[in-house]
């Protein structure tokens, strides 16, 4: 760990320790900038602790000779869904539900027109035939499924959270398959010599704690600045929460294009997505019932316009999504950005 991280991450603590001793004065202009300051430190930490989980469950795994591809469906793709999840089941449980909708809807329009937008601008991102022909139809499905749920008694229900499970469940017997067929881009997991069982342990506890500490600094700091702005908690959903925990799938896509690996920018934010509704949405729902107010229903029909968007957009002999894609979907994204806050604001 370098010298910037730890500094990093000991003003991310101080924050966070300020914040459960209630240091700072609950009122004024003071607490709200303390706070919007939380929100950050809280993504920070779901980050940082969703990367030490996974590295240290992997490792763990690797030592057990579990193979690469079950490390890869399980331990690696929950881990890249841990912010959303975390973020999404404290805000239910916090009767915060246009936090909860809003991160999944917000961070799957955010992932598609954003991130993609963004990376196909810098390189042009070529598209595998079984995410076309099978993953982006499938985020379609399940993203018209979800609103049919929401639509069905404004609320995501114990029922639907066993059916997006069960529909999870399909997916990743499907994507077994797929590794099977020698079609997984998962990397290898090294295991060092000074990667013991007990400092992985503690890596993985660790993360954890990370993981649950910044969702509740995330949800309720999110909450605070949301009332006192006059930002409904279904706008802070789709745009600071969503990007917030966006932000691995910005990194990694960022970072597969800086590496000349953009072959796998386009699966790994479809996966996200896929991940986000089924898993995130589904235990959600299992936990307690998860409201879908009426104002969801037009931000999951822009989720679903925004895969179809994709779809088309990589429908050229190429089948790439390119530059003047990546545009497009900028674009749009501004207009849909634009509109939600019109929309908050009238």
């Amino acid at each position: 760990m370098n010298k910037k991280n730890v500094i990093i991450g000991s003003i991310v603590v101080l924050l966070v320790a300020l914040s459960y001793l209630n240091v700072v004065p609950t009122s004024g202009a003071i607490y709200l900038v303390f706070n919007m300051i939380l929100i950050v430190a809280g993504f920070y930490m779901l980050i940082k602790g969703a990367d030490v989980f996974v590295d240290g469950a992997s490792k763990i795994a690797t030592k057990f000779n579990i193979p690469q591809m079950v490390i890869g469906l399980t331990i690696v793709a929950f881990g890249t869904s841990l912010p959303e999840a975390a973020v999404s089941i404290k805000a239910a449980l916090s009767d915060n539900a246009g936090i909860t909708v809003g991160n999944v809807v917000g961070s799957n329009i955010m992932n598609i027109l954003l991130i993609l937008g963004v990376t196909a601008c810098v390189a042009a991102l070529p598209i595998k035939k079984n995410t076309f022909a099978i993953e982006i139809p499938w985020v379609i499905l399940i993203t018209v499924i979800l609103l049919i749920m929401g639509i069905n008694g404004n609320v995501i229900s114990f029922v639907d959270g066993l059916i997006l499970c069960g529909l999870m469940a399909i997916f990743m017997v499907y994507l077994v398959k797929q590794a099977k067929n020698g079609s997984s881009d998962d990397e290898t997991t090294v295991v060092g010599e000074k990667d013991t069982m007990l400092k992985l342990l503690i890596f993985v506890v660790i993360g954890i704690v990370c993981i649950v500490i910044g969702s509740n600094v995330t949800v309720d700091a999110a909450s605070y600045v949301a009332e006192k702005c006059g930002m409904s908690p279904r706008l802070i959903g789709l745009t600071i929460v969503a990007f917030g925990t966006s932000l691995p799938e910005l990194v990694t896509s960022a970072t597969a294009a800086k590496r000349g690996k953009v072959d796998i920018a386009i699966g790994n934010i479809v996966g996200s997505n896929i991940f986000n509704i089924l898993f995130v949405v589904g235990v959600s729902a299992l936990i307690t019932p998860v409201a879908f107010a009426a104002e969801f229903i037009k931000d999951t029909v822009v989720a679903i316009a925004a895969a179809v968007l994709l779809f088309v957009c990589v429908l050229n002999k190429k089948r790439e999504l390119n530059r003047t894609g990546g545009i497009i979907m900028l674009v749009c994204y501004a207009v849909y950005f634009a509109y939600i806050l019109i929309m908050n604001y009238s």
